[in-house]
């Protein structure tokens, strides 16, 4: 994660929630979300997210500087996650708000940060990796999911209609 104020990880890892677990447990895998701010930010972020699935914190941000995840936005703002729905008023809005009614002067992780995704094992092999460029770069879950042999999940709000 970028940070556990941040509107698009917060959209994302509200995406992320919805993966169910039988869909990991099948397929032999853990989906792990990491945040770099202090634990005692995990549970309400979770609370706040609907994320059941593991999370972990890095404060100092190793896992961030070994993957080499860049600080800053990059140049191509051109690129939008489909898995976040607000406008950047509206979420700005809303990470302000989220960071006025918490504790004091806590951004809950450097906000200037940037996140990724990767697939990892077994063991230590990196079997994918995206660095995003700036906080709208999100791999879509269902890619990743794809690629970790993990059945896809329809994100859509929408209605479905199936034709029998």
């Amino acid at each position: 994660l970028q940070n556990f104020l941040c509107y698009t990880c917060k959209e994302y890892v509200e995406d992320l929630a919805k993966v169910p677990k039988a869909f990991l447990q099948e397929a032999n895998v853990r989906l792990i979300v990491i945040g770099q701010s202090s634990y005692h930010h995990i549970k309400p972020f979770c609370s706040l997210t609907g994320y059941t699935h593991e999370m972990y914190v890095d404060p100092q941000r190793e896992i961030y500087k070994t993957l080499g995840m860049k600080r800053g936005e990059g140049n191509n703002v051109s690129v939008r996650s489909p898995h976040v729905k607000s406008n950047t008023l509206l979420g700005s809005i809303r990470s302000i708000w989220r960071a006025m009614t918490g504790p004091a002067f806590d951004f809950q992780g450097d906000p200037a940060q940037q996140g990724g995704a990767l697939i990892i094992g077994p063991g230590n092999e990196v079997h994918f990796l995206h660095l995003d460029k700036n906080r709208l770069d999100h791999v879509p879950i269902n890619t990743v999911l794809q690629m970790a042999g993990v059945k896809t999940v329809n994100f859509s709000n929408k209605p479905q209609i199936i034709d029998i």
